[in-house]
């Protein structure tokens, strides 16, 4: 069983301006990002959450798709966030999973932020999606996601859960302590990634990126406000271990999702 390092990029984002947002997280990852096997972005990293869906939509194998492989080519490691989609004159807000060897496994955001229009502009996704990495099980999440445990509860088929975020600032309690419960409810491992700043529109983002172990114990955790990248190594075996002493898994509803 591998430990896997993950790495957080919590930046301040340039607003629909992916050229720019793109070199400054090559910048970060040359910086603070040497020892890792997964670097994890924002919601939208490229562009911002953006609602602005023609104009700021890339297509698959776009720049930003294209960038994507390149650093995790480059560095030897995935790479994983999320970006504005076009594909089939649709509009998606679409998580891309990078390997090493560039291929990619994508996840369309269910949930879409209706309070920001988000449902009006984006088709929701419709498949719940889990990758296979260094031995991980990890389950893909974006944003509003998060206050849904249903679609992500853990029928022991994933040891890690991804949540890459836009999430202002005035809702950072909720955002906090839903990733805790998440990880302590489906005992797995949580990282979630925010970023900071104000947006175009005047909101504000507190960050608040967080790794959170199977206990809800807090593995990194900076000071709000402050953009960072930071790694924490997770173990395997350790969750192994704890779910074998504690198999609450076992006791678990069984439960279907109706996509009607």
């Amino acid at each position: 069983m591998q430990d896997l390092r993950v790495t957080l990029i919590q930046p301040d984002m340039k607003w629909q301006n992916p050229a720019e947002n793109r070199a400054m997280y090559a910048q970060l990852m040359d910086q603070n990002a040497g020892n890792t096997d997964l670097v994890l972005l924002p919601e939208m990293f490229s562009t911002g959450f953006t609602m602005d869906s023609r104009t700021a939509a890339e297509p698959m194998g776009g720049e930003s798709c294209l960038w994507l492989q390149e650093q995790a080519k480059q560095r030897g490691v995935a790479i994983s966030g999320s970006l504005a989609i076009t594909e089939g004159g649709r509009y998606f807000n679409r998580m891309v999973f990078t390997y090493p060897d560039g291929s990619q496994v994508c996840y369309d955001k269910r949930h879409l932020f209706r309070m920001a229009g988000e449902h009006e502009r984006y088709q929701p996704g419709d498949k719940r999606v889990v990758v296979e990495y260094r031995g991980w099980k990890i389950l893909l999440q974006v944003c509003y996601d998060l206050r849904f445990p249903v679609f992500s509860r853990n029928s022991n088929d994933y040891d890690l859960a991804l949540y890459v975020a836009n999430w202002p600032a005035p809702r950072r309690q909720p955002w906090r302590k839903l990733l805790q419960a998440r990880a302590i409810e489906n005992l797995c491992y949580v990282a979630g990634v925010n970023r900071v700043g104000t947006d175009a529109n005047g909101h504000k983002y507190s960050g608040d990126s967080m790794l959170v172990d199977f206990k809800g114990d807090l593995l990194i955790d900076h000071n709000p406000d402050i953009p960072f990248c930071d790694t924490a190594t997770l173990s395997l075996v350790e969750l192994s271990q704890f779910k074998e002493s504690f198999p609450a898994w076992m006791d678990a509803d069984d439960f279907t999702i109706d996509n009607s």
